[in-house]
């Protein structure tokens, strides 16, 4: 195989892997079999390594193949498999279309950078918190992008698509709720997505080597690559095409050198070559700059244990009663619901790296985006939001989707009965105390029957058993009182199994010797 065909073959494999990620956050219509996710993240390095120490299972380890692919070929996974890195090559591209003269030149290895973010991350999860993962990891970025910037573009153009063809009684789409969400997640993200794209737009891959750790750990691996691309002396005639399409800044033109810990095997250098001075190489049986590279490479290693140290929409619940009067006693949660399958908020917080495929898969958005539900280091990671919607009693789809481990698998049965919060009753909040006026939201709602209507003053009242409860928020999200709520779940921070409500026979005398009546 010649080795200009190698750029076809990078080009053909990060197609098909950004085109099947990116439909996973933009699928609002599920349409994407849920056991299917787990295949097509089985390659993402973070989400994998995560699950791996929480299940301990082969089916878990794509991260052992990403690292056994890096030893042999370099950055391969940062070209082919990292949906943020391929979206870094599209919007270099825009620059490139934009300024057809544009070039790459060199960058500078910003060594103190680069460690500095590996660095703090390491720490961080040493010291039992992922905040840097969540804020840095490659695949969490994607998809809270495409999840939280481009997810609702598209149901809008979704919906005004489906109001207008309805107009001509065509329906092959329909309007898909957009529920609410925050404002300062949006400005997060946007923040982080302009950065990303900044840099790509100007300098290429430089976020995946300066910022991104999961970039700067492969390229300490890729140090010791089996298989590396030199430039070949005696056929370079020092024409730098190489460096004008090296994405990664990485090719040393005066020194005719490589930077292999920096460059993500995008084999542009292979298709531009005219004499062929481009080569891949066993690294173990060529002695090319073999000096000058043993220097770099001792620099590289000592430098590393330095560093070391909505527009329409259909509503899920019942036309509501509107309160007259508002309520005095606020709502104060101790803790705040996990998702079911995450077993408790100790491994949900220090497992979840804020990818939000399960924000995006989720069917009533219950799942949104935290910023200090579970505290400054818990921002960006999914909690359960009972005052935009509910958990629906008969889905599993979050515990299916997790790439991470955060949520394990829980079959249908068992969820059932997982009991991730508690219900609680303010009867001074509830419009029947209050206004002296019949409600019911709360216990048509539930489906464990854990809230129940019972006779009170003439009315009836709410009553809670705890025990039967499994915390789906059904009751608090039908609840109409303003500005509290009457009727509230508090999280359990270790998950616990729920009651199952005792089945009531229902006894009927039947005369059977009695004539037919008609």
């Amino acid at each position: 195989m010649k080795l200009s065909q190698l750029r076809g073959i990078r080009i053909f494999i990060s197609l098909l892997f950004f085109l099947s990620i990116s439909l996973l956050f933009l699928d609002f219509y599920n349409l994407v079999p849920s056991y299917t996710i787990n295949y097509v993240l089985y390659l993402q390095f973070i989400p994998s390594l995560f699950k791996f120490i929480n299940i301990i299972s082969i089916s878990a380890a794509g991260f052992l193949f990403i690292l056994l692919s890096t030893f042999l070929f370099g950055r391969v996974y940062c070209s082919t498999v990292c949906p943020l890195g391929i979206l870094q090559d599209f919007i270099s591209r825009l620059s490139k279309i934009i300024n057809k003269k544009k070039q790459y030149l060199k960058i500078k290895d910003y060594n103190w950078i680069k460690y500095s973010f590996l660095a703090f991350t390491v720490i961080s999860l040493i010291m039992g918190s992922v905040v840097f993962i969540t804020l840095l990891d490659p695949f969490s970025n994607f998809g809270r992008i495409f999840s939280n910037l481009f997810n609702p573009i598209l149901i809008l153009i979704n919906n005004f698509t489906a109001v207008t063809l309805e107009k001509f009684n065509i329906y092959l789409l329909y309007p898909v709720e957009l529920k609410n969400f925050s404002i300062i997640t949006i400005i997060i993200t946007l923040l982080i997505f302009l950065l990303i794209f900044f840099l790509s737009f100007n300098k290429g891959r430089l976020f995946c080597n300066t910022v991104c750790p999961v970039g700067t750990f492969l390229g300490l691996v890729s140090i010791f690559s089996l298989y590396k691309i030199f430039i070949d002396e005696e056929k370079c005639n020092s024409c730098n095409l190489c460096t004008k399409v090296c994405k990664s800044g990485c090719i040393d033109k005066i020194n005719k050198e490589i930077d292999f810990s920096r460059c993500v095997a995008c084999y542009n250098c292979f298709n531009v070559c005219p004499t062929g001075g481009m080569i891949y190489k066993n690294s173990l049986l060529t002695s090319l700059n073999e000096d000058k590279f043993d220097s770099k490479r001792r620099e590289l290693i000592s430098k590393t244990f330095i560093y070391f140290i909505g527009l329409t929409g259909i509503s899920f619940a019942q036309a509501k009663i509107i309160p007259k009067k508002e309520n005095n006693i606020p709502v104060i949660k101790k803790y705040n619901s996990s998702p079911p399958g995450s077993k408790n908020i100790e491994h949900f917080t220090n497992t979840c790296t804020g990818c939000h495929l399960c924000v995006s898969s989720c069917p009533t958005q219950v799942l949104q985006p935290s910023l200090f539900e579970y505290g400054i280091l818990g921002i960006l990671q999914p909690y359960m939001d009972y005052k935009t919607a509910f958990c629906n009693f008969e889905c599993t789809i979050c515990t299916e989707v997790c790439p991470s481990g955060a949520i394990l698998p829980l079959s249908l049965e068992n969820k059932k009965l997982t009991q991730i919060g508690k219900v609680k009753f303010i009867k001074e909040n509830c419009i029947v105390e209050i206004e002296n006026t019949e409600c019911g939201a709360c216990s048509e709602h539930c489906p464990t029957k854990a809230v129940k209507m019972i006779p009170y003053k003439n009315l009836h009242l709410p009553e809670v058993k705890e025990e039967y409860c499994i915390g789906c928020g059904a009751c608090e999200f039908a609840c109409p009182t303003k500005p509290y709520k009457s009727i509230y779940v508090e999280g359990n921070p270790i998950h616990l199994t729920a009651k199952k409500l005792p089945v009531e026979k229902l006894e009927e005398k039947i005369d059977y010797k009695e004539e037919f009546p008609f």
